[in-house]
């Protein structure tokens, strides 16, 4: 995991860095048209985040169109930054195609579209650019079903961000890594020596029954514990209450809710007695610190080689998703296709902080698309 930081509070390495340079003069567009939550509860008022923002690409009917979590978001913005600056392949330190057993003379998203039949670009363009707006995961959802995106980000399932469909059928659901949620509190309280909770102690802070430190560890600060959530529509709430109290519509007591993880990061670490979860690629963001969760007898940690979050009993760990509606266009194809690499892994999922899929997962997921048609 690196050390580094962005403003957002996301770590990053150097590729992540490469990252926002290869996508340098590309023309950023305003996000899609705010959409409601599943739910049609909108975002704190503080900051206002109930609208889709933020976006790499170019309009026009060119582009491939997606939006939704905030959690998949540094995923597919990565991913769009590389693929609209289309770098060739004598660019070996934005391209490394050789490192990955990739043999072309192409530029990055021509030879990625080219296996699906796409011509290359004009000029060094791409052969379609790719956009990535930023709201909540129902609103992905919601917007692809709609027809008003191509490819739906979610970080919880498309069964709990929509639960009163009659059918799912045609949701395609793309896999492309793995958040295992962690716990993070003010740095004051972990300094004054909070090291876990429990399962049941998490339930009780979440409907209310715990309001002071001291009743977690009479050590700790005699300070009302602030607890802190996502806004209800977004993944990392769903997937959260959904693992903690075994239903996805879970009503839960918290003193704020926010409409994106970097909005939380920040309230937790500017703050000196909050607690919340949060996806996995923020929590590097200055002034909060990870707490272990024991759970059922057993204690996950942050960065445990043996009980970290990655482990697959973590209790709060959930797949990050790009949904698509009514099949796999060869357009949404080219672009999950590349994500589900070992290129796409490395450079797009690792550097934010989030599980790359195993190889019998990302062959499970390449399943789901169309076959390959490369000119």
């Amino acid at each position: 995991m690196a050390s580094n930081q962005t403003g957002d509070g996301r770590s990053i390495t150097r590729r992540a860095t490469l990252a926002s340079l290869a996508g340098a003069g590309t023309v950023a567009i305003a996000g899609c048209s705010s959409g409601g939550s599943g739910n049609g509860e909108s975002s704190d008022s503080s900051n206002g985040e109930s609208s889709e923002s933020g976006s790499s690409g170019s309009a026009g009917p060119t582009t491939l169109e997606a939006g939704g979590s905030s959690t998949v978001y540094p995923v597919s913005e990565d991913g769009a930054k590389y693929w609209n600056g289309n770098r060739p392949a004598s660019d070996t330190e934005y391209w490394p195609h050789s490192e990955y057993g990739i043999e072309t003379e192409k530029n990055l998203a021509d030879y990625f579209a080219g296996l699906y039949g796409f011509e290359p670009g004009e000029g060094g363009d791409p052969p379609f650019n790719f956009s990535v707006a930023l709201s909540h995961s129902g609103t992905g959802v919601e917007k692809v079903r709609d027809g008003k995106l191509d490819i739906g980000n979610s970080s919880g399932n498309v069964e709990a961000e929509l639960p009163d469909r009659d059918s799912y059928e045609k949701f395609t659901d793309h896999v492309v890594a793995v958040d295992g949620q962690p716990l993070v509190v003010s740095q004051e309280i972990a300094e004054a020596g909070l090291e876990s909770i429990t399962g049941q102690q998490l339930k009780d802070l979440y409907k209310g029954r715990i309001t002071n430190w001291q009743d977690i560890d009479s050590s700790l600060p005699d300070k009302d514990i602030q607890v802190l959530g996502r806004v209800k529509g977004s993944g990392t709430r769903t997937s959260f209450v959904s693992n903690v109290f075994d239903d996805p519509k879970a009503d839960t007591s918290v003193a704020n809710r926010f409409g994106q993880n970097q909005r939380l990061a920040q309230a937790v670490a500017d703050a000196d007695n909050a607690i919340s979860y949060l996806a996995l690629a923020f929590i590097n963001t200055s002034g909060l610190a990870p707490v272990a969760l024991n759970w059922e007898g057993t204690t996950y940690a942050y960065k445990d080689p043996q009980n970290g979050l990655d482990s697959k009993e973590y209790p709060l760990s959930r797949d990050l998703h790009m949904y698509t509606w009514d099949g796999t266009s060869m357009k949404e194809a080219a672009l999950i296709n590349m994500m589900l690499t070992d290129f796409g892994q490395d450079l797009f999922v690792e550097p934010n902080n989030y599980f790359t899929l195993g190889e019998r997962r990302r062959e499970e997921q390449r399943n789901k698309l169309p076959d390959q048609n490369p000119v």
